[in-house]
């Protein structure tokens, strides 16, 4: 079988060079909160949410001007710019709460290639042609004090309904059931409906969470039988590594 996809949990393994125009390099974060960390170049940058503490807009503007400042060297080229794209989570609460100043100054930054997701879609082309489709939703179970939180599966099934089924790249802040999940108490703290709806999503190369910071880490599953191609499963929180995750994918 040819190979499609390849991890690197930086700091614990060695990042090798760019594997070439035939791939692309997804550099995988979550959970900042408004702190500034190392991150490896890439192509494109993807934030899983939990870009603040508490979601005020001084915390956010930080974060923010982090993200633009960083150094992707095709930057993504999504439509016309050049960026990194975002998703909140459920700290992020004056995205929620007091939703016209926050999310006014977020969706701002598409002019400088930063792109938030809100349950939403966004397509994005690289200079080889390739074409990535990509989802992002803010929302997860309720687990503690929050912003875009849900308390039912009715709920859940909603929002998760949404997504398209040709989506090539996932995004939410939170994990899906018994993937990358479990909580310092042994807690299993995923959705079962986003593990259900995955099942659909057969075209899906890659899927991003964060939220539950003391289970990051990466995989791929090369045998599952609901998908079509491999798919890579990456909780990217960085509150407790201070690592990005790389993720190579064959175009």
């Amino acid at each position: 079988m040819t190979e499609t996809s390849r991890i690197y949990m930086e700091g614990i393994d060695l990042i090798p060079p760019h594997p070439g125009s035939n791939w692309t390099r997804f550099v995988c974060i979550s959970d900042t909160h408004s702190h500034t960390f190392h991150i490896p170049a890439g192509d494109v940058l993807l934030h899983a949410g939990d870009l603040s503490s508490w979601g005020s807009l001084s915390q956010l503007i930080v974060t923010v001007e982090w993200l633009k400042s960083l150094n992707h060297p095709v930057k993504m080229r999504l439509i016309t710019c050049d960026g990194s794209s975002m998703v909140a989570g459920n700290h992020d609460v004056r995205l929620k709460l007091e939703v016209q100043q926050a999310r006014t100054y977020v969706r701002s930054q598409a002019g400088a290639g930063l792109y938030y997701l809100e349950h939403e879609r966004f397509r994005f082309m690289l200079p080889s042609g390739r074409e990535w489709k990509v989802y992002g939703s803010p929302a997860a179970p309720l687990y503690a004090q929050g912003a875009f939180q849900y308390e039912s599966t009715d709920e859940a099934r909603v929002i998760y309904s949404r997504i398209p089924e040709d989506t090539d790249i996932l995004i939410t802040h939170t994990p899906p059931f018994m993937t990358f999940d479990t909580t310092r108490t042994g807690k299993h703290a995923g959705c079962r409906v986003l593990s259900s709806k995955l099942t659909q999503l057969r075209k899906c190369r890659l899927h991003v969470f964060g939220h539950i910071h003391e289970c990051a880490g990466a995989q791929i599953s090369a045998d599952d039988p609901f998908r079509l191609v491999d798919s890579v499963s990456v909780n990217a929180a960085m509150a407790m590594t201070k690592k990005a995750v790389v993720v190579d994918l064959r175009n």
